[in-house]
């Protein structure tokens, strides 16, 4: 019994043996061939227990399971009323080793900006904010929102939220940036005419410049295709 005191006080063992590495510590430096069983019940009657680590189990839940649906808009980005077909994406904003995404929604019928959201993550939120603002401002009637098949647009959440405002979901084929080319158009453009004409260091800054540049987009910035309208001007007129 001593024996086993004197492995348990070990300064380097430090209470880490079981009766099993017990069995061995007694066998290897004192010739004691003991049973472990007794071993077992000698250490139990001292109150003696192993300090050993616990293990951690790691829980997985399933996978969320994806909600993919067809492309419905199938390139044809024309339409004759607003609110009809509806586009988003989301890109990243690289600045002084920072990094903000940008996701916004296009309203296809005269290309305006109907929402935009910033945020440091590109997660869920992101997106169901950025419906949900545009929500906010829009009244919806068989309306198609389009975009690829990022994690996001394919959770349940967001399909959910989708469904609830009786909002068709569309998506781009797997791989296929051309099938959502308007909002990578447009995004083209804003990194051209705004954000790499500027340094940005602070977030705050990046916002600021992203405000200002949609004001301009959807009132100032005239395009071919709407008669060399600004979006604003091309809704307002055909109202």
């Amino acid at each position: 019994m001593s024996k086993i005191v004197e492995c348990e006080r070990d300064p380097d063992i430090n209470g880490s043996y079981g009766y099993r590495r017990i069995c061995i510590w007694l066998k290897k430096y004192y010739g004691l061939q003991v049973n472990h069983k007794r071993v077992y019940r000698l250490m139990r009657k001292m109150g003696i227990q192993a300090k050993i680590r616990k293990k951690k189990w790691r829980h997985f839940g399933l996978k969320e399971q994806c909600v993919v649906s067809e492309n419905l808009l199938n390139r044809e980005f024309s339409t004759t009323r607003p609110n009809e077909k509806w586009v988003t994406d989301i890109t990243y904003l690289t600045f002084n080793n920072k990094r903000i995404y940008l996701s916004v929604i296009l309203d296809l019928y005269n290309n305006e900006v109907v929402a935009y959201q910033m945020s440091e993550y590109n997660n869920l939120k992101l997106v169901t904010d950025i419906v949900n603002k545009a929500l906010r401002k829009r009244k919806v009637h068989e309306t198609v929102l389009h975009s690829d098949r990022g994690y996001q647009y394919t959770s349940k959440k967001y399909n959910q939220l989708l469904k609830k405002h009786k909002i068709t979901v569309s998506m781009s084929r797997k791989g296929n940036c051309y099938d959502n080319a308007c909002i990578e158009s447009f995004f083209s453009h804003f990194k051209a005419e705004c954000f790499y004409r500027h340094t940005f260091h602070e977030k705050a800054e990046v916002f600021k410049a992203t405000k200002r540049y949609m004001g301009y987009y959807n009132n100032k910035r005239f395009q071919k295709r709407l008669n060399n309208l600004s979006p604003i001007e091309f809704g307002t007129k055909a109202a």
